[in-house]
């Protein structure tokens, strides 16, 4: 089991410091990403191997999300990345950056595993929508009534969100169903003029970010497979 500070995010302190023993998961669990699932999706990707490279897709992908979505949703956005058995000794697990929790795996065997523990944690999980194409995460979701929707169609969705707050009066298409739908609608939308400011965002690979220098040595390989059971 986690140990109650880990899931600070989920289970709020009482005015005496300790952690409530009912978690209110409605207001702090409403949208819980898999992390290095939605990279792949988006194509943000390390231009190399190693720790700074990593650390400069994950700040990427943060800064879409803080630009993609509502300070509201952001409010309740947790987003969770692995990391491998032992973290760096004096850095965080949990850190809050503009406004959305993010979580690394620590002590546990992966991501998976920690996002199925905020699933079974969240008290309104109708309410809760969870991203990843990960089988495994989404049978998870699905089990406790929650959304569970891969992350290339989640992608397209807040990309269109977008388009339509920059351009009211664009034609909204119909909403892709398949994988294969969901492949021509991105290259449709990497081909729209409207979509500057996210393509912006994406290609703004940089190396600074809200982790502490050298945060991600024991993280694990971008190249793996995001459907893998």
């Amino acid at each position: 089991m986690v140990e109650p500070a880990r899931l600070l995010c989920l289970a709020p302190s009482n005015s005496k410091g300790t952690v409530n023993a009912r978690p209110n998961a409605g207001k702090y669990m409403d949208l819980i990403i898999d992390g290095y699932n939605l990279l792949h999706a988006v194509g943000i990707h390390a231009p190399r191997r190693g720790p700074p490279n990593l650390e400069g897709a994950r700040g990427a992908l943060l800064q879409f999300l803080a630009a993609t979505l509502s300070a509201e949703d952001r409010q309740r956005t947790t987003v969770v990345f692995d990391a491998g058995p032992e973290a760096p000794r004096g850095l965080p697990r949990r850190i809050v950056d503009q406004e959305m929790t993010i979580h690394f795996s620590s002590g546990y065997e992966n991501a998976d595993a920690l996002i199925e523990e905020l699933i079974l944690a969240c008290s309104s999980p109708r309410s809760l929508t969870v991203v990843s194409s990960d089988h495994r995460i989404q049978r998870a979701a699905k089990k406790r009534r929650a959304e569970a929707i891969d992350s290339e169609a989640w992608y397209a969705r807040v990309c269109q969100n977008k388009i339509e707050q920059i351009n009211p009066a664009a034609d909204k298409p119909r909403t892709p169903e398949t994988p294969d739908e969901v492949e021509r609608w991105l290259e449709k939308f990497q081909t729209d003029g409207a979509s500057s400011e996210i393509d912006e965002i994406e290609q703004g690979l940089k190396g600074t970010g809200p982790f502490p220098s050298g945060y991600a040595e024991d993280l694990i390989d971008l190249e793996s497979d995001p459907k893998d059971e």
